[in-house]
């Protein structure tokens, strides 16, 4: 346990010392986020790609501590420099959303030729059976759930700090779930991965210095799916949904938003808008800073109810998702979360 701590202070040492290197680079291959259209709340160029640090930091601290590499980690590993590769593409020339998904596809694949994938999940309907395997069907939910946690991140890095911030929670509950459940590998992995985060908050927390950029938001939807394929469970071999659902609430919770809000509205899924979250948190007058916090806030109510749903019977842990749905729905809607924005 020791180790994990240390390790996390490593990397965030790392992470920190790296990031003002980073930021240069990003100026100097032009990967600026100029400010063009009013769903940016920056007001000046800021140079992106700064998930390149928080990358440098986590391969270096998970080779630092192993030397020898696992599978699992090499896919994890090889996964992630897929995607930041195609980040800091999309960084510099902006891709289109179809090579974006292929890029995240192929990381995904990457993952389960190493042996990562869903195949067995908790049954919340008969005790007698608590598992139910999914078969070949493992393929399609891994690579659905690894796109759509990596998007769901993507979608949220909209404030200064924000997704950085969200993450740092989603690690530090994938952490406790993993340790509680005996998952020593996955609790490495977040603990390394939090620290990367943490050295590169200073710099991205308002007013910040530099973005993550695709680079990173891609990056840290894509690790936090992945480990929590290896950690968020009741036992070695039983993917419980809901604790990973409610681990990364906010940003699951606001991309669904946001496709039903677009389909609701006549408008492709696809469309960018100004209807997140934390523009409403903005538009109700708040600042940056203190609509970041209140995120952080929710988050990390969510991780606790994730990390109680461990601790109960499956048919609970679901119980509990289902009312977190039945609590948030008619709130979302009260505060115009489904209307559109313009």
């Amino acid at each position: 346990m020791s180790n994990f701590y240390i390790l996390a202070v490593i990397t965030a040492l790392i992470s920190f010392v790296i990031t003002p290197l980073v930021k240069k680079l990003a100026i100097k291959v032009n990967a600026i986020d100029v400010p063009k259209d009013d769903r940016r709340v920056h007001i000046k160029p800021i140079p992106v790609m700064g998930g390149l640090a928080i990358y440098i930091s986590f391969v270096v601290g998970v080779v630092l501590y192993n030397g020898i590499l696992t599978a699992s980690q090499i896919g994890i590993i090889l996964g992630a420099t897929i995607i930041v590769i195609g980040g800091i593409i999309d960084d510099i020339k902006d891709l289109r959303p179809k090579y974006k998904l292929l890029i995240q596809i192929a990381a995904a694949i990457c993952l389960l030729m190493s042996g990562i994938s869903i195949s067995i999940i908790t049954n919340p309907f008969k005790e007698f059976y608590p598992y139910l395997s999914i078969g070949w069907i493992n393929v399609p939910v891994t690579i659905i759930w690894i796109v759509g946690v990596t998007n769901a991140f993507n979608l949220i890095d909209g404030l200064d700090g924000l997704a950085a911030g969200v993450a740092f929670i989603s690690c530090i509950t994938l952490m406790i779930v993993s340790l509680l459940n005996g998952r020593l590998e996955a609790a490495f992995l977040t603990a390394v991965l939090s620290g990367a985060i943490l050295g590169f908050l200073p710099y991205n927390f308002n007013p910040a210095s530099i973005f993550m950029g695709d680079t990173g938001s891609q990056l840290l939807g894509f690790l936090l799916a992945a480990i929590s394929i290896e950690g968020a469970i009741k036992s070695a071999t039983a993917f419980i949904i809901a604790v990973p659902i409610m681990a990364f609430g906010i940003p699951i919770y606001d991309t669904l938003f946001a496709m039903i809000r677009r389909k609701i509205n006549g408008k492709s899924i696809m469309q960018a808008d100004k209807g997140h979250l934390h523009h409403r948190l903005l538009d109700m007058g708040m600042s940056q800073k203190q609509a970041v916090i209140i995120m952080y806030f929710i988050s990390a109510v969510l991780g606790g109810i994730a990390i109680l749903a461990t601790q109960i019977s499956n048919r609970r842990a679901y119980f509990l998702l289902a009312l977190v749905m039945v609590v948030t729905v008619p709130i979302a809607w009260k505060y115009g979360i489904f209307h559109q924005k313009e």
